[in-house]
Order: structure tokens, then sequence, then C-alpha cells
């Protein structure tokens, strides 16, 4: 019995005067290791709004909310939610939209609120039913993406005249009644575009 004894005082005595093996944060600065998994930094330039995030976030860290009345898709990130697991950085569609950061340790607060950022990007609705489509980001990135098959649907066609400054504002065909073979050229949601091909193929 008495030589577990004197072996517990001596490992006693020996971490007594041993350095600790944490770091001196937040007296000195910490940094992490490589592919250490960080806050996630959000780039508005390369996100699109598309929700991907919002539907891989296990901890539901990363809400979106539409508002119709001012046509915005707002996004919510709270980073007191987040297990930064990097979900979101891996199933970004962009590749640039989030990036996972080294900062962690300086993200206490007393004030919860300033853990959340705020994101708008503007809604694409359909003509006919106002059904919300995606974000106009969204839309764009896949008409880049897609490059001359873009063109193989109509609705391409209005983003293309944007883009080249083509159309006014007030030139849009409104739809009238049911959905007839001019309203091709019209933004529309899935659902009624497959209305619309099935009316013109009867």
């Amino acid at each position: 019995m008495k030589q577990p004894k004197l072996r517990e005082l001596k490992e006693a005595i020996i971490s007594l005067f041993t350095p600790a093996y944490t770091t001196k944060f937040p007296k000195k600065g910490h940094t992490p290791f490589e592919g250490f998994r960080g806050k996630p930094v959000v780039d508005d330039k390369n996100c699109v709004g598309c929700e991907t995030c919002t539907n891989v976030c296990p901890s539901y860290a990363i809400t979106h909310e539409d508002d119709r009345e001012k046509g915005i898709r707002i996004i919510t990130r709270d980073y007191g939610k987040c297990i930064f697991c990097g979900q979101c950085e891996e199933h970004c569609i962009t590749g640039k939209g989030v990036k996972l950061s080294d900062k962690i340790y300086d993200m206490s607060t007393f004030d919860r609120n300033t853990s959340i950022e705020y994101q708008e990007k503007e809604l694409l609705f359909c003509k006919n039913c106002g059904a919300v489509i995606t974000t106009k980001e969204h839309y764009m990135f896949m008409h880049k993406k897609l490059g001359p098959k873009a063109y193989s649907n109509i609705m391409n066609l209005n983003i293309l005249n944007e883009k080249l400054k083509l159309a006014a504002d007030d030139t849009d065909v409104d739809v009238t009644e049911d959905l007839k073979r001019r309203d091709m050229f019209n933004v529309l949601c899935p659902n009624c575009l497959r209305e619309l091909l099935l009316k013109n193929m009867k």
C-alpha cells in the first residue's frame, strides 16, 4: 500500500512544477492547427442565397425567411448554435460562398444577439401564380453554370435580355387569364411552366 501512495505523491509534485499544457489565451493569442474548423465566414458576393446551407445545417444555426412584401430573402446565421461541423462550406454550390476560419476563441460574448448575422437576397417570383422561385442571384448563377445549354429554357431569355440591357422595365408581358403561348417569355415557376407546356402540346 505504501508504494502506490509514494507514486501518487511523486506525480503530484511533478504536476505542481510542470507548466500547463493548454495555451495562455486570452492573455496570449492562440494559433490553431491547420484544418481547424472555426467560425464560418460568408462571402456575400459568392453566396447566392440558395438555401443549401440552411438545409444541411444540423443544429439549425442557419435559417431563412422570405419577405414577399419587400421581395427579399433574409438569411439568419446564429453562431451561438453553430457546432462548426463544416457542412455549410462542404455543400456550398458556388464553393466560395462560405469558408471556415480559424476564429472561435474570441467569439465569447455576454449578449447572444451579437452572435447573430443577417443577410438579404433579392427574390425571383413566378409571374403567373406569384410563388417564390428562388433568389435572383441563384438563378443567374445557374444560368452562367449551364452556359449555352441555358438557352434551351425560354425563361433564360429574360436573363439574357437583362444582362445585355435589351429590355426595359415596362416590356414584360403580362399574364392574362389562363396560360397562353406568349406567356412562355415570362418568368414562371416549374409548376406553371409545366402547365403551359402541356397546354401548348395539345
